[in-house]
């Protein structure tokens, strides 16, 4: 196996992760912080987002001392000790946001080591997204929460674009074995995967796989091997011109109107509608 392939398949895990990620904002506000503005030694089960617009403070973030400027923005992970403090009689005029983000039972970034500080984001995107951020907490509607999820989203993804994806040490093991899994089932979308072949491939019993693998994908292991089928099938169909029948047989439907019928149910239009609609 080349290591560009098993790179790319721990690129897949922490995609996979990603996909399953859920997020939900506690609170997002835009305030001066007061001359006393200050907390020591605390680690919060939620994550935290500084976009200071101006004034002057003191973050230590895991061990990591800041002393932030106007147009930086901060992260501050869940379970990761935290101090902050004014430093003067100018202190903070920021935009702030409280929020999970958890993939499985555990939270997102004890997956990624991901930086604290970011230097170069484009300032008036920054601003116009945590401003409707805090506009959209202020409302109590069902569509607010929805957006609120959305820019919360948007702000993520320019913080992950901004660094590489670096896995976090501690996780580096649980990727390798999420790899593995991922390896079996990429080279047997052509067979009927079974759970209990799935789990002695780890060699776990069957009832403790479907725990581990729903905790960390967020989704059964056989719901998840049809997804992969249907991305296989998708690609087939686009990039071939096997018939439909010989499609299914490739991804492990000796039957073509189950393999249509699954198809359907999962992506909404039958193979030759969507192979017509690309």
């Amino acid at each position: 196996m080349s290591a560009n392939y098993a790179d790319r398949t721990k690129q897949t895990a922490i995609h996979d992760i990603i996909r399953n990620m859920q997020v939900h904002v506690l609170n997002a506000q835009y305030t001066q912080c007061w001359p006393e503005w200050r907390e020591l030694d605390y680690t919060p089960a939620y994550s935290k987002l500084y976009y200071i617009k101006e004034g002057e403070g003191w973050l230590k973030i895991n061990g990591q001392s800041f002393w932030p400027t106007p147009g930086q923005l901060f992260l501050m992970p869940a379970h990761v000790e935290q101090s902050y403090s004014a430093i003067s009689d100018r202190p903070f005029l920021k935009y702030w946001c409280h929020f999970t983000a958890t993939a499985g039972d555990l939270d997102f970034f004890q997956w990624l080591d991901v930086p604290y500080r970011y230097d170069s984001l484009d300032p008036d995107m920054m601003t116009d997204l945590f401003h409707e951020l805090y506009l959209l907490h202020q409302e109590a509607s069902v569509p607010a929460r929805l957006k609120e999820k959305a820019i919360l989203l948007d702000i993520l993804s320019q913080l992950l674009t901004a660094s590489p994806l670096q896995i976090h040490q501690s996780r580096k093991p649980e990727i390798e074995r999420l790899t593995v899994i991922q390896q079996y089932i990429d080279a047997h979308l052509h067979d009927e995967v079974t759970l209990e072949a799935m789990a002695a491939h780890l060699h776990l019993h069957p009832n403790y796989f479907i725990k581990y693998f729903k905790k960390h994908f967020g989704v059964s292991p056989l719901k998840y091997v049809i997804r992969k089928k249907m991305e296989k099938a998708k690609i087939l169909l686009k990039t071939t011109s096997l018939s439909i029948k010989e499609i299914g047989v490739r991804t492990g439907f000796d039957d073509a109107n189950h393999f249509s019928k699954t198809f359907r149910r999962e992506i909404g239009y039958s193979p030759t509608e969507y192979r017509t609609n690309l």
